[in-house]
């Protein structure tokens, strides 16, 4: 097979439904020559469905490059929005902030947010945690250099006990698909993410309510707990929030097309 510009392989690509097949073609070589993959092996995959950030080994998030092994979810560019709110109210605490990465997957939202938070002064202490050990060894990768653990567990239990009461940004991306519209997501994420980083129950939020149940225990107070849903979920998170003891608000992003639901422990 030819270089990035083989038309062969863009037209292949572009059949095969892949909108910037350009770009794709071009990042695919560029993935074989580092990787010593065949090209064809590559392109192969990519027309059967297997995401492109799988292929590379890396997904472009909040201007960082994250490793990303196959089998672990793919961060969604949407959830910059949730990263740049977490960022805003790392500058608002006081003192060194401990942030969480809960349901971490790769890492993403914890590297991105501790990343820009350190270039604009306001380093952080960083832990993050996941029930998936493919996850948590992806997570690994990209964390390690930061000097921060991530801990394979269900949620908090993981979690190290002087972690409780004293986290000041919680982010869990907590799965938010209702059970019943996992068939219909694109192939890229149904068959190749694990079900348990899409599928939130029969209305999207069992893990969140999870989550909130214990969420004020672990809070610093004053602390934030950042998980992103779908606009219409929105108020039902909220109301799941006030159950549980933490002030709600919401966020949201036309350009990003992203909505945010923040919890804040009372002081």
């Amino acid at each position: 097979m030819r270089s990035a510009g083989n038309s062969e392989v863009v037209a292949r690509l572009r059949a095969a439904g892949c909108v910037f097949a350009e770009d794709e073609a071009r990042l695919l070589t560029a993935a074989a020559a580092e990787t010593g993959v065949a090209l064809e092996s590559l392109v192969a995959q990519r027309i059967a469905g297997s995401p492109l950030e799988h292929l590379l080994g890396w997904a472009e998030f909040h201007g960082l490059r994250v490793a990303v092994s196959p089998g672990v979810f793919v961060p969604r560019q949407r959830t910059a929005f949730l990263v740049d709110r977490a960022v805003e109210l790392i500058h608002a605490r006081p003192g060194h902030p401990v942030v969480v990465d809960l349901c971490c997957g790769s890492g993403a939202l914890g590297l991105a947010a501790a990343r820009t938070a350190a270039d604009e002064g306001r380093p952080v202490t960083l832990a993050a945690a996941d029930i998936d050990p493919i996850a948590v060894e992806c997570a690994r990768r990209n964390l390690t250099p930061l000097g921060a653990p991530v801990y394979e567990g269900d949620l908090f239990e993981p979690l190290p006990g002087e972690l409780r009461g004293c986290i000041d940004i919680l982010l869990c991306n907590t799965p938010y698909v209702p059970s019943e519209m996992i068939a219909r997501m694109p192939p890229e994420a149904r068959d190749h993410e694990p079900r348990t980083a899409l599928d939130g129950g029969p209305d999207g939020l069992d893990v969140l309510r999870r989550v909130a149940a214990q969420a004020a225990d672990w809070l610093s107070p004053g602390g934030h707990l950042l998980v992103e849903s779908s606009e219409d979920q929105a108020p039902t998170a909220l109301a799941v929030l006030a159950e549980n003891n933490l002030a709600g608000r919401v966020a949201a992003s036309e350009e990003h097309y992203a909505t945010v639901v923040i919890g804040t422990r009372p002081r």
